[in-house]
């Protein structure tokens, strides 16, 4: 670069960082099966190893997550920047020029028009009110180094023709300030991932970067900036993902979520990048792309076999950092954005955001992880996969684990169940209480299932509870959602399982749009999908009073979810309730409610607007792209390529 000098991120002692981590989950992981194995150790060969198993898989589960959220903490604690361990202090506004033009390219798919091009507006416009150095007039450099895109797969004829005329008003609105194209397919072919390589294959070559959006994300004008002067300084770096934080949602499930994210994704966050280093992962939106590494090595291939674990690659973006990974390019997990409500300026996260909607009930997000657990499955079969990193292995191996913890959990209960029942019919009597290893491994996985969220917590509480409410308002806010995650635990168990069991007999879904607004659930549409919950609940803790009334008092937090799964997924998904606790008791505000940042500010105000006014311009009126630049996106091989059959060569005799 001319105006700025060139630098490869600084990670020191990655590989002992790594190690460190290993070290402590495995010697965790072995301490844990050590007092399982004596707990159990008056069982019957089978039941040993089964019990074993199950608990072994289960714990080493729970103690990565535990230590990840401890490396987080100290980071976070220490306000040290992650991957550099450098302490955090405000920055200063960058001096060098944007030599480079990026693309935000937003792929979207019969989505509702006015809240994605508002968002989509807000976001340009916050854009556009950034300084840029040496006094350069801001809106000439940003039409100069920055497009938009509009990537339509919607194949409804009447939605499409809406959808255009939102576009033709938008690129009205922003005639002369940023250029904004439209460019709908005929088809759906490969989904998000095929809408971004046509992308890529027609206009890619014009742009150095891509941020890709989604159809609900917000993202700052100064994250923006910020991303690609870090691509501008960093030549090695391929892609950089940001942290993006639910907001948006007024349901009691929506604030819970909201909440949760505010308070333990900067802890949990810093953690990951930690260990992750340079191999981070992409979670598929919010995040900016170095466009020619991208094309050169995440074309993706079509797995072998039928859906649902061949085909398409459904989850395509762990796939697509893995392959810039093995491409010889750096994946990076940017935490500023959050890192910001760890410093000691309380308005620091108020310029520097990145958002993201959620769905606002129970049913819509089981559906949505339902999409993403056939998706994550498919992963297990690239574990093989030739020239792959051993953490983008592990962000395979996680993502799907993710999802089979819930059948392991499920087995270790009811096994656990079973066992109780034979005790007791075996001994006609009731069965002793649990013994004094078996107290201290239970208290001890308790523990390390919820001292992230406590870390979170005392983090907060020391350095910033202001944006939460204050310092009681905080801590109430935080056992109630401790609460409420332990209430659900079950329902995401019990449907996670059933989900697997449906992927493993070879019933795939459709990918379509989610729901992202806000919906409240009709008591006949939660009983279809919770009703059997419910009945299991009751039928499980009714055997447990009749075998074993002790045993029933200690699987409380199991059943109870359970039993009450109906009217949990029901009032959770009320508006009316969650404004209730909110505003009348002034719990579960987050920092973006507290601090009201300007984008979001401007999206509500971009909300309100009639709709005529958004679509008073036809859109026939629709700007037309621009040139193409015709690139390639090669597919690229999961697999070693099978080397054609050659007759073997003729061996060259010795010498005399």
């Amino acid at each position: 670069m001319r105006n700025a000098p060139t630098f490869t991120p600084s990670i020191p002692w990655l590989n002992a960082r790594r190690a460190l981590l290993a070290t402590l989950v495995i010697g965790s992981s072995i301490a844990g099966c050590l007092a399982m194995a004596q707990v159990v150790s008056n069982l019957a060969l089978g039941w040993q190893i089964t019990m074993l198993t199950l608990f072994g898989l289960t714990f080493s589960w729970i103690a990565l997550a535990f230590w990840g959220a401890i490396c987080g903490f100290v980071i976070c604690a220490l306000r040290l920047d992650p991957l550099s361990l450098k302490r955090l202090t405000a920055e200063r506004p960058t001096t060098s020029r944007l030599v480079s033009r990026t693309a935000l390219v937003m792929p979207i798919y019969a989505e509702p028009p006015i809240p994605t091009i508002a968002g989509l507006e807000a976001t340009c416009r916050s854009l556009l009110q950034q300084p840029t150095p040496q006094g350069d007039d801001t809106a000439n450099v940003i039409r100069q180094h920055f497009e938009v895109f509009i990537l339509s797969d919607t194949q409804d004829a009447a939605h499409a023709e809406e959808e255009a005329a939102h576009v033709a008003a938008l690129q009205q609105r922003m005639a002369g300030q940023l250029a904004i194209h439209y460019r709908r397919r005929p088809n759906n072919h490969g989904r998000k991932a095929g809408n971004i390589a046509d992308f890529c294959r027609r206009w890619g070559r014009r742009y150095d970067y891509m941020v890709v959006l989604d159809a609900d994300s917000l993202m700052s004008g100064d994250t923006l900036l910020h991303m690609v002067h870090q691509m501008q300084r960093y030549p090695t770096v391929g892609l950089i993902q940001t942290v993006p934080i639910p907001v948006g949602q007024r349901t009691l499930f929506g604030r819970f979520t909201q909440l949760a994210s505010a308070l333990y994704s900067p802890m949990l966050a810093a953690g990951q990048s930690f260990w992750q280093g340079d191999a981070a992962n992409y979670w598929g939106h919010n995040a900016i792309i170095r466009t020619r590494a991208f094309m050169a090595h995440a074309g993706l291939p079509t797995l072998s076999g039928k859906p649902p674990l061949g085909g398409e690659l459904l989850s395509h973006d762990f796939v697509e950092a893995a392959l810039l990974k093995r491409g010889g390019w750096q994946v990076l997990l940017d935490t500023s954005a959050t890192a910001a409500m760890w410093r000691r300026n309380p308005h620091a996260s108020a310029s520097r955001n990145s958002f993201e909607a959620m769905p606002s009930n129970l049913l819509d997000f089981a559906k949505r992880d339902r999409r993403w657990l056939q998706g994550n499955l498919q992963h297990l079969r690239l574990l093989t996969g030739v020239g792959f990193h051993p953490i983008s292995r592990l962000h395979f191996f996680f993502g799907a684990f993710a999802y089979l913890s819930s059948v392991l959990w499920l087995g270790l209960l009811l096994c656990t169940s079973l066992m109780v029942g034979y005790h007791a019919i075996d001994n006609a009597a009731e069965p002793l209480l649990p013994q004094a290893l078996s107290l201290w491994l239970l208290s001890t996985t308790l523990g390390m299932l919820i001292a992230p969220k406590l870390l979170g917590l005392l983090l907060i509480f020391c350095q910033y509870p202001h944006a939460f409410g204050g310092r009681f308002k905080l801590v109430v806010s935080t056992l109630l959602e401790m609460v409420f995650a332990a209430l659900i635990a079950p329902l995401m168990m019990a449907w996670h399982s059933l989900f697997i069991i449906n992927v493993l007999i070879g019933r795939a879904i459709d990918w379509q749009t989610q729901h992202r607004g806000e919906r409240s659930l009709s008591w006949r549409e939660t009983w279809r999908h919770t009703g059997w919950m419910t009945l299991c609940g009751v039928l499980w803790a009714g055997t447990m009073v009749l075998f074993s009334p002790s045993a029933f008092g200690w699987l409380t937090p199991a059943w109870l979810g359970l039993v009450a799964a109906t009217p949990l997924v029901k009032y959770s998904s009320s508006g009316t309730w969650g404004g209730v606790i909110s505003h009348r008791f002034g719990l579960l505000h987050t920092p973006s409610i507290s601090l009201k940042p300007v984008l979001l500010q401007d999206f509500a105000n971009l909300m309100a607007r009639s709709p005529q006014i958004l679509t008073q311009t036809p859109s026939a009126m629709l700007v037309m792209p621009p040139a193409e630049l015709l690139g390639e996106m090669p597919c690229q091989l999961l697999k070693p390529a099978k080397a054609p059959h050659e007759p073997p060569a003729p061996r060259a005799k010795e010498p005399h």
